[in-house]
């Protein structure tokens, strides 16, 4: 008989779909990856089809079959993350209602304008911990209430992206604590709250929100028909993971049981996450950031997020690659990575000033404003392009300490995941700027990494998640890389320019976005 060995986790991101196999003790054994795609209007209409999704899906378990032999009766569970908010409408038969709006879309911009400025939304706010933005399916459905009644009179229920997955896998209409506490509930009780579903406006669509799965205590049969088109057995377990913000934290090391320490993945946007108790939660007055459960007794993450982070190294990068290609061939990105380094040694810490705010959609963390965008303060005829790529990490840097700052207290010690990571000038100016020693976790799909932990927990291979932790996470995290105590001075004084420049730009971002409007 075959031993039941293999636990895949699924992470389907908003550009890539991953099919992760791991073996019991954690170890990451195989990846099958396909590209898919999302859609953009002009009016900021970002969707994504929900049946090439479950198809890209099926295409990566597929491929993780070529790659590790006899597998389908080697899998003893399988678990699935994805990319969080945005609104997956299914309905009769489980079918698409519309394309998905995924978490880039805009346009509930005004929806979230009205329901930020009414009475009830720090009632709101204070049951979810969670700021309100375009991103959440909560807004995206009361702007469809008011704009497209339609897909919702045609929807039977409102999934998310992994859920989506899940009743493709099983059958099954559910959500996890994570989405539905941050969106629609209470972090406190993780369960749906009245308070919240009425400032959204949609207590009459009640009926549209699923019933709330923990995968780390239960699981689903594969169907039948899901294993026919995967290859994989019927009455596989199916572990509903949380979304992959919190998967990819729990997997690279957010919860360890050190006092004080926090996540940080650094990829194309910024995540900054430290996992608290409840009564540990801060609220700003701001009303900004997440509050997200973790698969762990009494734990939750707190969260504030940058919409770019290594964006803007990308378009610094494309700078000097443009500039490089007028007098000989064009170096390729991998070529300038390398270069890193080398720029930042032949400039000095502190001179100049950038608010990384490069994406077209603003900023969400730790203030929310659509047209925060990116700037340099504080160039001479002195500096060149190490300055300006100087400037461009450290705001990297700034941005994080921004963030944590409005959480509380800045973290005991940082777990950082994501490709950045692998930066040593990124993780010296992340130590200092934080002024608390760096690790980096050598998990190479914290994501896939962490729904499947979810799944090791729910078929007894282990008897609580820390016990998984212990495993699989702790190890993986590398030697503390402490604060250099000279650059900790210097990055003081300048997140105090960084944070007083930020505050005093608002009106002029705000201008430059009404002439953009008038030129159209």
């Amino acid at each position: 008989m075959v031993e039941s060995d293999i636990i895949i986790g699924i992470d389907a991101g908003t550009s890539v779909l991953k099919a992760v196999a791991f073996d019991l003790s954690g170890r990451q054994i195989a990846i099958s990856a396909v590209r898919n795609a999302y859609e953009s209007a002009e009016n900021g209409a970002v969707t994504q089809s929900m049946p090439r999704t479950w198809s890209d899906c099926v295409a990566a378990l597929r491929g993780l079959q070529e790659k590790i032999e006899n597998l389908a009766p080697r899998v003893a569970a399988i678990a699935v993350t994805a990319q969080g908010d945005g609104t997956w409408l299914a309905g009769k038969d489980n079918t698409a209602v519309t394309d998905a709006w995924i978490w880039l879309d805009a346009r509930a911009a005004p929806t979230v304008t009205a329901l930020a400025a009414k009475p009830t939304n720090r009632a709101r706010f204070e049951a979810t911990g969670t700021g309100l933005n375009t991103c959440q399916q909560g807004s995206q459905m009361a702007h469809m209430d008011r704009h497209c009644p339609e897909l919702l009179d045609s929807a039977e229920v409102a999934l998310h992206c992994k859920d989506w997955l899940f009743l493709n896998l099983t059958g099954v209409r559910a959500t996890d604590p994570s989405e539905m506490s941050f969106t629609f509930g209470d972090f406190r009780t993780r369960s749906y709250s009245d308070t919240v579903i009425a400032a959204l406006g949609l207590a009459h669509r009640r009926h549209l929100l699923p019933d709330v799965l923990d995968g780390s205590q239960q699981t689903n049969p594969l169907s039948a028909e899901a294993a026919a088109q995967t290859g994989l057995l019927a009455g596989t377990p199916v572990s509903l993971g949380y979304v992959d913000m919190v998967m990819t934290a729990l997997g690279a090391g957010v919860h360890t049981g050190t006092p004080g320490a926090a996540c940080s993945t650094i990829g194309s946007t910024g995540v900054h996450m430290r996992a608290v108790t409840p009564e540990g939660v801060h609220l700003n007055a701001e009303g900004t950031g997440y509050v997200i459960c973790l698969p762990v007794p009494n734990l939750v993450t707190q969260v504030q997020t940058n919409m770019a982070a290594t964006l803007n190294v990308d378009w610094a990068l494309s700078l000097a690659g443009a500039l490089i290609s007028e007098f000989g061939p064009e170096p390729s990105h991998a070529d300038l990575v390398t270069r890193i380094d080398g720029w930042m040694e032949r400039s000095r810490p502190g001179r100049v000033i950038y608010h990384p705010y490069i994406s077209e959609a603003g900023e969400r963390g730790p203030f929310v404003n659509a047209n925060a965008r990116a700037g340099f303060a504080g160039f001479n005829a002195n500096h060149r392009f190490p300055e300006l790529l100087r400037a461009v990490i450290e705001g990297l840097g700034m941005a994080a300490r921004d963030c944590y700052a409005a959480m509380g207290d800045m973290p005991s010690e940082l777990r950082i995941t994501g490709g950045a990571a692998r930066s040593a000038a990124l993780r010296r100016v992340l130590a200092a700027a934080l002024d608390t020693p760096v690790r980096v976790s050598s998990r190479e799909e914290a994501g896939a990494a962490g729904c499947a932990m979810m799944a090791a927990v729910a078929i007894g291979a282990y008897e609580t998640m820390d016990d998984c932790i212990a495993e699989w996470t702790t190890p993986l995290l590398g030697a503390p890389e402490n604060p250099d105590p000279a650059l900790v001075g210097i990055y003081d004084n300048l997140f105090a320019a960084y944070r007083d420049a930020r505050i005093g730009l608002e009106p002029v971002w705000d201008g430059l976005a009404a002439l953009r409007a008038r030129s159209g």
